[in-house]
């Protein structure tokens, strides 16, 4: 279950054009005599999301020939003050089962901060415990300059910086932003994304709606097929998809995944 939650959403991209930059031209200067009075400035507004704080959303984890191999959770804490802006706070916990988990021990937290105005994280970590080997990795993003920060602690600590889009998403939040963006059937799109210090691309097209079985019941969902690619362009994943449903709360139904370790699937379990 190696880097279970983080592969699993980082193959889940918000690749969406909510976010599409579009270059405008400079105004030609007005004659003095002609200069007109400054306009207000235009009041920010926060996007409309299909989740509330409080959410969470409990998933069964299979993983290859284990019918079921752990549990994972994601939860959204709260929206706070952060960054000079206001976001929402999302966190994500994958655990094996107890069988699994006497054979080795494994946890990982994932945790997000995306912005309620532009759906754009402004920061994200990873903590992972496999084994006695903890480690620990955050992403800062700094939009003004289009960087970002990234940090690597085990024993030692190591710190990078790169260049990436004005649009990037990190693992976590792109899952929660591919809910509240309009989703049609055939549709192909494509967005950057960071994780674990590198820039990534993801490739993905909109497929037609399937009756998803769930504990919840058989729920109508929009297939959202995959292709996740590194700098290099070797792929990263096989077989990758998200169902999200087709009600109102936009509820990511299942996920899955063909990795090196094996094949995932992460089916939703509860709601509350």
């Amino acid at each position: 279950m190696k880097r279970l939650i983080v592969a699993l959403a980082s193959c889940v991209l918000a690749a969406f054009p909510l976010h599409a930059q579009r270059a405008v031209g400079r105004p030609s200067t007005p004659a003095p005599a002609a200069k007109a009075a400054a306009k207000p400035a235009v009041p920010r507004v926060e996007r409309p999301v299909p989740f509330a704080v409080g959410e969470t959303l409990t998933y069964d984890v299979s993983w290859s020939t284990y019918l079921t191999a752990g549990s994972a959770v994601t939860t959204v804490k709260e929206r706070r003050p952060s960054y000079n802006s206001i976001a929402y706070y999302i966190v994500a916990e994958g655990r094996p089962t107890t069988l699994l988990s006497k054979l080795y021990s494994l946890y990982y937290k994932v945790d997000t901060l995306i912005d309620s105005y532009t759906l754009l994280p402004q920061r994200g970590s990873i903590y992972s415990e496999e084994g006695k080997r903890h480690r620990y990795r955050t992403t800062q993003f700094d939009r003004t300059a289009n960087k970002v920060f990234f940090e690597f602690k085990t024993d030692t600590t190591v710190k990078s910086d790169f260049a990436t889009s004005p649009v990037t998403q990190d693992a976590l939040s792109a899952i929660y932003v591919l809910r509240a963006v309009p989703l049609k059937t055939g549709d192909r799109m494509t967005m950057p994304i960071s994780d674990n210090g590198e820039n990534l691309k993801a490739q993905f097209e909109i497929g037609a709606i399937e009756k998803v079985k769930t504990r919840l019941g058989e729920l109508g969902a929009v297939r959202v097929k995959l292709a996740l690619v590194d700098a290099k362009n070797h792929p990263v994943g096989r077989n990758t998809a998200i169902w999200i449903s087709t009600d109102p709360r936009r509820l990511p139904l299942k996920l899955q995944a063909d990795l090196p370790v094996g094949s995932f699937v992460l089916l939703l379990r509860d709601v509350r």
